[in-house]
């Protein structure tokens, strides 16, 4: 199986690239992130791959990063998602965005993506909502804390959804951000609830 290419960008459009390696033209279908970084026809490019083989079908899947390969190999282990849909979720979304989507549950968001209806949208978020911290961007606790946007506003509404009072849920979160410390979503509501539950 191939995992990477290194080699000349001859072609380059929307969706899909053609990469030549020694002679051989590689076809290779990208998300709409990689496409817009990738350097212009002529020069040099190196690809993180996945090849998704089926009855006669071999397929090339190339990303600029291994971080945005993982997220397409969560997204693919999705029952109902292939690499076409999961190459079209992460041009919807780019990854850190998708993460932060997931991560709050936002329907919305994951439904404006073409091809993702809501059942779609709600296998998303229940297989990967605690899987993706480490995709989400980097921030400090005092920036998450901010309450009523960003990750801190996801943080209270998961705490009220909980049963917590909306302003003990702020308080905690504020309390939590003060420590200093940069964590994702996950740590950051747990940190909450422990500190609501006085441990």
């Amino acid at each position: 199986m191939l995992a990477r290419l290194r080699g000349k960008l001859t072609e380059k459009s929307a969706g899909q690239i053609i990469i030549d390696v020694n002679g051989v033209g590689y076809e290779v279908f990208i998300p709409f992130s990689t496409y817009y970084e990738l350097a212009e026809p002529g020069d040099r490019v190196t690809l993180q791959i996945y090849t998704h083989v089926k009855e006669n079908d071999l397929s090339l899947y190339g990303f600029l990063t291994q971080r945005e390969k993982d997220l397409f190999n969560l997204l693919i282990q999705i029952s109902g998602i292939g690499p076409k849909l999961g190459v079209t979720i992460l041009s919807g979304l780019p990854a850190e965005e998708l993460a932060e989507a997931v991560v709050a549950g936002d329907l919305v968001r994951l439904n404006s993506i073409p091809g993702v209806g809501k059942k779609t949208a709600e296998r998303i978020i229940l297989e990967l909502k605690e899987k993706l911290d480490r995709f989400l961007p980097e921030r400090s606790s005092q920036d998450a804390a901010r309450s009523g946007s960003g990750m801190g506003g996801d943080v209270v509404s998961a705490l009220v959804n909980l049963g917590y009072q909306k302003a003990a849920a702020e308080k905690a979160v504020r309390a939590i951000s003060q420590e200093g410390t940069n964590c994702g979503f996950q740590a950051l509501l747990r940190g909450a609830l422990s500190h609501l539950s006085g441990a």
